[in-house]
Order: structure tokens, then sequence, then C-alpha cells
């Protein structure tokens, strides 16, 4: 070979890097800019925890705008370039309530083939991604970063446990609900999670499908249920989701007709930094009372019998009046109160605003020796 022939092979090999190098550059940015999207998840009042019963009533609280839709969906399979509605339309909806540790779902779909004879994976599928802590990563066996590490080690090990994947079957017939992908299938049950179908069509056969579950984040969750430890979820915090549809239409044909995925990355399933972010609301406006005395104490010296006194009253507040059960009182938001005997308190703070007045009292919740 000439050097002519060579310079030419070695400026077309560098040409070659150089525009793989850029087209790459280029799917990142693009990446990057479409998952600049995030979600919303809706503060159920305490007093209006959905049932799991398969029904949606509960949820006609939840605004529309908490709503994904397929239109937030594409089918990185590629054989769709966009969405039919005729053929496939989910929508869903993700819920919280402030003090319990848990994720609920209502999942409406329409499908025109539905897909549910097997016994095994192949079945309509809603596959759920969840990251609570945001610590992203890879969280299955074969992306574990040890490549000498054995598979099964790995499973046991790593495999959804600083995240979790749920295989959520649509609908489930004569199996579990869910393959959890990991060494963890206890987080599916009960007091970990529930769920609730509503259906009446039969496989192959078109129609509306209602599931509505929770479930229970954790930060660590490895096949000993004793060592877990449960995500705290909290209002305005951001926690990482993803989901993708998998649409079977043929119950003779074990490929699926569309993986409609809410990442614009594939492998979101095994890699929790391909999730997005969905922001834990406070109350919408409409569901909070106009005034609430809500309070908190900390004891910050038990030597001298000292608390602290946090008010978390809801409202337009121009006052505050604390009681402290011992005789004396505090006008200040956020007293410091220190006991000179020791005793079983009943503490008692009112609260007046534009909406009217307040008044929450504690019995016997703060005591000091």
């Amino acid at each position: 070979m000439t050097n002519t022939h060579l310079n030419l092979t070695n400026f077309f090999h560098k040409k070659a890097k150089i525009t793989t190098w850029f087209a790459c550059l280029l799917f990142c940015i693009n990446v990057a800019s479409q998952e600049t999207r995030n979600f919303q998840v809706f503060q159920f009042p305490s007093n209006m925890i959905p049932r799991i019963d398969g029904e949606t009533d509960d949820w006609e609280i939840v605004p529309e705008n908490y709503s994904v839709e397929m239109e937030q969906l594409w089918d990185d399979s590629g054989k769709h370039a966009e969405a039919d509605l005729k053929n496939l339309d989910v929508t869903v909806k993700v819920g919280w309530v402030k003090g319990l540790n848990r994720l609920y779902f209502l999942y409406e779909a329409y499908d025109d083939y539905w897909d549910f004879s097997s016994s095994g994976l192949q079945n309509d599928t809603f596959e759920l991604i969840v990251d609570a802590d945001l610590s992203g990563g890879p969280f299955i066996d074969r992306f574990h970063p040890n490549k000498s590490l054995n598979i099964m080690d790995a499973y046991f090990s790593f495999h959804g446990v600083h995240a979790q994947n749920y295989h959520i079957f649509t609908p489930a017939k004569e199996k579990d609900w869910t393959m959890v992908w990991g060494s963890q299938p206890w987080i599916k049950d009960l007091p970990y999670a529930n769920k609730a179908y509503n259906y009446n069509f039969k496989p192959g056969e078109s129609g509306k499908l209602i599931l509505e579950f929770w479930i229970t984040p954790f930060d660590y969750a490895g096949n000993n249920p004793e060592r877990a430890i449960k995500s705290i979820l909290k209002e305005n915090n951001s926690i990482g989701l993803c989901w993708a549809i998998i649409d079977y239409d043929d119950a003779n044909n074990k490929q699926n007709n569309g993986f409609w995925n809410l990442s614009k990355e594939h492998t979101m399933y095994g890699n929790a930094s391909y999730s997005l972010p969905f922001k834990l609301m406070p109350l919408e406006v409409s569901l909070k009372k106009e005034i609430e005395a809500k309070w908190r104490f900390k004891t910050i010296n038990l030597k001298h019998r000292t608390v602290s006194f946090i008010d978390e009253s809801i409202g337009d507040i121009q006052s505050w009046k604390w009681d402290f059960g011992d005789g004396l009182t505090s006008l200040e938001q956020n007293p410091v109160h220190q006991y000179k005997d020791a005793g079983k308190y009943v503490v008692i703070l009112e609260i007046k605003g534009s909406k009217g007045t307040s008044k929450l009292s504690k019995v016997w919740d703060v005591a000091v020796k």
C-alpha cells in the first residue's frame, strides 16, 4: 500500500471517529435536553387516602396537570413513530400522603388487544422504576461495575437494592401481580404494597383496564427485609421515577408491539440515572384548611427541663398564644420554655388570623423529669 493510500485511510478513519464522536455528542445533548422534563406527585389529604379497590372516584380530586399521558412516551423499539390512541392509550397519575412513605398509582389503559394468556413474561406490562432518594446509577446485576463479580452474587447484593423495578402485569391472570426484578420479592406484598384491578375483557379482546396500587420505596432493599431502609418522602422534595408500557398484540408472537418509554434512554429499566424527577407536591390550595393550629416540640436540655416549641400552623396567622400547662404562657411564634418542676403537661397553642381562630392541645405529650 502506498503512503498516499495509508494517508487517505488514516484520514477517513479519523474522520469516521470524529463523525461518530460528534453524533454521540449530539445524541447526548438531545437526551439531556429531553430529560429536563419534570413531573408532579399529587398530595392526598390524610382524610382522603385512596382506597385500593380499582375504582377511580378517589382520584377525581387530582387535577389533570398531574396526568402523564401517551404524548409523554415514545416507542424506543422503533415500531411506531407516534402513539395511535386507537391501539393503546395509557394515563398514569401518582400520589402520596404526607407522613406515609408510600407512592400511590392510578393506571388507566385502553388496548385494542390485551395479551395476558401466557404464564411467563409475555404479558402486557407496566414496568415501573423507583429511585426515591435520587441516588442514580445502575442497579441490575449485568450492569454491576465490577465485571469480575459472579452474576448471582451481583444479583443478591446489588440488583434492585438502591432502586427498584416492578414488572407489573396488566392484567395479572393466574400469576402474581408483579415480578419484582431483583432478590427482594417481599416488597410486592403487604405491608409493603397493595393492588386492585378492574376490567371485564378476555385475552385477545379490547377494552379498558384500571389498576390501582401503592408501593413502598426503599433506599436499601436487599433480600432480607429486616435490613431494609424505607425512603422518607418529604414535601417539595423530588424523587426519581420512570416507566415503560410493554404492549403485546399477539399471543403467538413473542415480540412486543411497542416499548413505550417515559425516558429517552432505553436502559432506564436498569439505570436509575435515566429516571425523571417527580416533585412531592404540597396540598392543593383548595384542599387546605383556611386556618389550622399545628405544632411540635423538642426537648433541648434534659437536665434543665428546657423545651423548644415549633409552630407548624397553616393559614394567614397574626397572633400566637402558648399555654405551657404550668401556669406560664408566651406570645412568641416559636418559644423556648424551661419547666421548673418535673411532670406531664397539657400544652395548648391558640392562633388567630384573618380567617378565624384555631386551637390545638396535646395532653401529656410534653413530659420532663
